[in-house]
């Protein structure tokens, strides 16, 4: 039967098995009783008395219980007001928003929620990179990859200065590639003009945050590999390979350039030595013979005759030493004779060192002999005539 059906005893018993006034409870307890008992336990530990069935809480209870939740509070308070700055960091607070002070490494307190800190470390390193397509000053698009790297050399200008420093960084940088890609040519951006591109954006780049007061030092800007986009990149390798060619072909020319040039600078050099001892031979030469006609002058001036003599048998020797001919004189009066010396002029013909044939050989003798046999009776003829 139900506990509340008609006729049934619900005056006297409840849904959890007891009975209304009175008697066993065996139902769950009630929660103010619950609470009741926790006050008094609380009361016991702080000093306070324990209520019985009916007598009311005394007041102290309630000022324990504050206690407690003050003690909670200023725990959790100077749990939150401690903390530790390490070695590589640097703290700055903020009183009332206003700047306070900058703190060092160690142990350090503040006064939350009045004060407010931002904690950073302030000697690593840290770089992002970035890539994008740009411009150049020869109209040509091209993708450029470079890394940043960066660090907080001021603190109190990181946190106060600009909202968001690290975005304007990354903006700045943006900007300061895109004007030092757009004044350079595309040759210099793809080869060897990469590492002077990366100094220029680099000081550009410092120039910004300086200038915004960022506290941020960029320490080093890396630019990478260079290459044209996806959609053009075969016609960018033929002009690649079509400039390698072009630098080998020169290479080449320079070689031959530098075994040539030597060549033609020794040849002109050896003949300007020549021509240069040629004049100083020829003026010697001349020196020396004008010397000599001036000390003849003076030997002629004290002799005349012997010196006309001499110089008369000189002249003929010099002459008569380079001629086959000799001229015989006879007696005075009588034609003279000219005698060619056949067998010079033989040997002449063949060749120095070369062997006369017996029959040329003994031909020449018996033209020899008539030509003096006719030489000889001419002369007597011409002494008979006489």
């Amino acid at each position: 039967m139900a506990w509340n059906e008609p006729g049934g005893n619900s005056n006297n018993q409840d849904p959890w098995g007891g009975r209304r006034g009175g008697g066993d409870r065996k139902g769950p307890p009630d929660l103010d009783e619950a609470f009741r008992k926790l006050q008094d336990s609380l009361n016991g530990l702080f000093g306070g008395k324990k209520r019985g069935g009916g007598e009311e809480p005394r007041s102290g209870g309630g000022y324990s219980m504050l206690a407690i939740g003050l003690a909670v509070l200023a725990a959790i308070w100077l749990y939150s007001a401690i903390y530790v700055v390490d070695e590589q960091e640097q703290a700055v607070v903020l009183r009332f928003g206003e700047y306070h002070k900058t703190v060092g490494p160690g142990l350090n307190f503040y006064f939350p929620p009045i004060d407010k800190k931002y904690q950073e470390n302030v000697t690593r390193e840290r770089a992002y990179s970035k890539q994008g397509q740009m411009l150049t000053e020869d109209e040509n698009i091209i993708e450029v990859p470079l890394t940043v790297q960066y660090k907080i050399s001021n603190l109190k200008d990181f946190v106060l200065n600009v909202d968001q420093p690290e975005l304007s960084l990354q903006q700045s940088t943006d900007s300061a590639v895109r004007h030092v890609v757009g004044s350079t040519a595309m040759d210099q951006v793809l080869t060897q003009g990469r590492e002077l591109m990366a100094s220029e954006v680099k000081e550009r780049l410092q120039s910004f945050m300086d200038t915004y007061r960022t506290g941020i030092t960029v320490t080093q800007v890396n630019l990478q590999s260079a290459a044209a986009p996806r959609e053009v990149q075969e016609a960018f390798d033929d002009v690649i390979r079509a400039r390698e060619d072009e630098q080998r072909e020169k290479n080449l020319a320079e070689s031959y350039a530098n075994g040539v040039v030597p060549e033609a600078r020794g040849q002109a050099q050896r003949l300007l030595e020549d021509a240069s001892g040629y004049r100083d031979e020829v003026i010697s030469r001349a020196t020396g013979e004008a010397n000599r006609f001036g000390k003849l002058v003076a030997e002629y001036r004290k002799s005349p005759e012997v010196t006309r003599e001499r110089l008369y048998l000189d002249t003929m020797q010099e002459m008569m030493s380079n001629t086959s001919k000799v001229l015989v004189s006879g007696d005075k009066g009588q034609n003279n004779l000219l005698y060619l010396p056949l067998d010079k002029m033989i040997d002449s013909r063949g060749g120095a060192g070369s062997a006369v044939p017996g029959a040329a050989a003994g031909a020449a003798s018996d033209l020899g002999a008539r030509v003096n046999s006719d030489l000889q009776q001419r002369d007597l003829r011409t002494r008979e005539s006489r």
